[in-house]
């Protein structure tokens, strides 16, 4: 299974998981069948509100799941149709979310947790 997480800087296991998918400067890729990481910059962190490309920012790397603290609803349903689970992170490491997603205890993002902008009427589910 591989299994990515938006970060700010490459710390490996240590990386605090980012609170956004869609502009999280890179990406650390778990994978327990090499049981390795390796890490890939954001490819479209650049992107209009609301048009990211999921598969795009992966640079295309094959991942079925992403651990992230916020994603925007446009972004978790391009990653839904691709077969991808979406889970919530919960504050700390690339480690310490990993333990959990590993233990089957991390939500599955639903369609009403994800980010509606960040300005004075949008909102973001885990900023609340």
């Amino acid at each position: 299974m591989r299994i990515a997480f938006p970060v700010v800087s490459d710390k490996g296991l240590e990386s605090p998981v980012y609170g956004h998918f869609g502009s999280a400067p890179c990406f650390v890729i778990f994978d327990s069948e090499r049981d390795g990481i390796e890490t890939v910059e954001n490819r479209d962190s650049h992107h209009p509100h609301g048009q990211c490309q999921p598969l795009k920012a992966l640079g295309e790397i094959p991942v079925d799941a992403v651990v992230v603290g916020g994603i925007g609803g446009g972004a978790l349903r391009r990653l839904q149709a691709e077969g991808i689970k979406v889970y919530r992170a919960v504050e700390g490491d690339v480690r310490t979310n990993l333990e959990m997603i590993q233990t089957g205890k991390l939500p599955e993002f639903l369609s009403n947790m994800t980010c509606a902008g960040h300005g004075n009427e949008g909102g973001c589910h885990h900023h609340k």
